[in-house]
């Protein structure tokens, strides 16, 4: 399994819509990239304002997913819920 996250780091005077993350960003990347489910993050405390963790059967899964003709729009919806520039880990669930 492999486990992207997108992580957003706590940045002084940065602003980050929750609720447009939940309820919109989040939706369309699943729907983009064909998955069921993704975990969303609210910090409280540490070093990150927010996260997401999607999760893939495989690296090539995950490259076909980001190879979907949808994925310039996940990523051109960023400007709309946050000015923190995001941080990308791609990870093997071990």
């Amino acid at each position: 399994m492999i486990r992207l996250s997108v992580l957003y780091p706590k940045t002084d005077g940065a602003s980050f819509d929750h609720d447009y993350y939940r309820d919109s960003h989040v939706p369309l990347a699943l729907k983009t990239w064909g998955l069921e489910s993704a975990e969303i993050d609210k910090g409280i405390d540490g070093p990150y304002e927010a996260a997401v963790h999607f999760t893939f059967d495989s690296m090539e899964a995950f490259g076909a997913a980001l190879g979907a003709p949808g994925t310039a729009d996940v990523q051109a919806d960023v400007v709309n819920y946050t000015t923190i520039v995001p941080a990308m880990q791609i990870s093997e669930i071990v």
